[in-house]
């Protein structure tokens, strides 16, 4: 399981999908790290997403060439997945792998963060995405843990 947290709800997700399905967890983390202020960190990522200067971030150190389903999650910045996983996703090859993507957002929903993550992801098999507010992580993502096994 790939992902990135900002805040930790995205963090708690991944943590509950790893309990139910025994999933590895690979955080990825920009080498600077964003500003714990969440206004300033949107004002950051707003300017790499408009720029397309995306961040350095620090060495994943996992192959993900033994898996053969992978687990994507992200919060919701801008309507898309934050800039470090877009730099992670960028250097990967999933082709042929099935691709399990979910998100945290504020309210506004998913945006459209599943299919720039399909579009990281040419050639992999995707499955819906889990969208939740706030990192939702009861019945409802059971359920969809679940019904994609």
């Amino acid at each position: 399981m790939i992902f990135y947290s900002w805040a930790g709800h995205t963090r708690r997700m991944a943590e509950a999908i790893a309990a139910e399905t025994g999933a590895d967890l690979l955080e990825i983390q920009p080498r600077e790290a964003y500003p714990a202020s969440y206004r300033e960190t949107l004002r950051r990522s707003k300017a790499e997403l408009d720029t397309g200067r995306l961040p350095d971030i620090q060495p994943a150190g996992q192959d993900l060439k033994g898996y053969d389903t992978v687990y994507i999650g992200s919060p919701v910045w801008y309507g898309t997945i934050a800039p470090p996983l877009t730099v992670y996703l960028k250097s990967q090859q999933l082709a042929g792998k099935r691709v399990l993507p979910f998100c945290t957002h504020g309210g506004g929903g998913k945006g459209h963060t599943d299919r720039d993550i399909a579009a990281l992801c040419a050639g992999a098999q995707m499955a819906p995405m889990y969208a939740a507010y706030e990192g939702g992580t009861g019945a409802e993502l059971s359920a969809w843990v679940r019904s994609n096994a």
